[in-house]
C-alpha cells in the first residue's frame, strides 16, 4: 500500500516552505507538526498545531488523526529538523550509540513506509536542501541532506512527488504561463515570484524534483507557492 497524496516540499531557506501552506482548503482539518522548536508560522492559522519534542509522537500523531473524520491532511515541518531531534534526543549521549544510529535510520522507514503508507489523509513534508559535492561525478548535487546510510538511498526516493521552492525572475517566467501561475502586483514591483517548480529544467538537472509522468505540463514548470494547487492535482490525477 501507498500513500498516492504524498509530497515533499523542499527549498533553501526563505524560498517559502511554510507560506506555501497558507491556503490549504478547510485549514481546521489539518494536523500541523513541528519539528522546528515551536518556530511560528508566517501567517495566521487555524491549524491544529503541535510542537514535536520527540519524533516518536509523529507515529502518535498518525495513529490518532486515522480516529480523526475531521482531519484531511497531515504536515511536518520540517524534515531535517525532524532527523536533527531524533539525533539530539535518541543518538547523542546514549550508552550505545551504534545501535541508536540503527534506531535513527529505522525510524524514518517505519514513519515513511507504514505510518505514512498507511494513512488516508494527504501527507506533506518539507524540508531544508544544501548543495552537495557528488564525488564520483565531480558535480553538485542540491538535495536533502541527512546522515548515515540514508544518505545513500537519497530520502527523496522515498516520495513519488518532490516539488521545489524558488524565488525565479519574472522574465523567466514568462515563457512559462499557466492557469496555475498568477503575477501580483507585488510580484511586479519585486521583478520576481515565491514559486513551486515542479518540473526539472535544464539549468536544475542537479535537483532531485520529482512527480508521476503526465502529472504536470511542460508550461506548469513554475506555479504559484501554493501546496492546494498540488494537492488538487493529485486528486486529479489519482481520480
Amino acid at each position: 500500500m501507498s500513500n498516492e497524496h504524498l509530497v515533499l516540499v523542499c527549498g533553501t531557506s526563505g524560498t517559502g516552505k511554510s507560506a506555501s501552506l497558507m491556503n490549504i482548503d478547510r485549514p481546521e482539518g489539518v494536523i500541523y507538526l513541528n519539528t522546528e522548536s515551536g518556530k511560528q508560522l508566517p501567517f495566521k492559522s487555524k491549524f491544529k498545531q503541535f510542537t514535536i519534542t520527540d519524533p516518536y509522537q509523529i507515529y502518535q500523531a498518525f495513529e490518532e488523526a486515522e480516529k480523526m473524520d475531521n482531519v484531511h491532511t497531515i504536515v511536518v515541518d520540517s524534515l531535517v529538523f525532524m532527523m536533527d531531534q531524533f539525533e539530539s534526543v535518541h543518538v547523542l549521549g546514549s550508552s550505545n550509540t551504534m545501535q541508536q544510529w540503527g534506531a535513527y535510520g529505522q525510524f524514518f522507514k517505519n514513519l515513511l513506509n507504514q505510518y505514512v503508507a498507511n494513512s488516508t489523509k494527504n501527507v506533506v513534508f518539507t524540508s531544508h536542501v544544501m548543495d552537495v559535492l557528488n564525488e564520483s561525478e565531480m558535480s553538485m548535487e542540491r538535495l536533502v541532506k541527512v546522515k548515515g546510510a540514508l544518505m545513500n538511498t537519497g530520502i527523496e526516493a522515498f516520495f513519488s512527488t518532490v516539488i521545489g521552492t524558488k524565488k525565479v525572475p519574472l522574465k523567466t517566467l514568462a515563457k512559462y504561463e499557466n492557469d496555475l501561475l498568477t503575477i501580483t502586483d507585488q510580484d511586479e514591483m519585486l521583478g520576481y515570484k515565491h514559486c513551486f517548480q515542479v518540473n526539472l529544467t535544464k539549468e536544475t538537472i542537479n535537483e532531485r524534483l520529482r512527480a508521476p509522468l503526465g502529472m504536470w505540463k511542460l508550461n506548469e514548470t513554475f506555479i504559484n507557492n501554493d501546496i492546494q494547487l498540488v494537492i488538487n492535482r493529485l486528486e486529479e490525477y489519482y481520480a
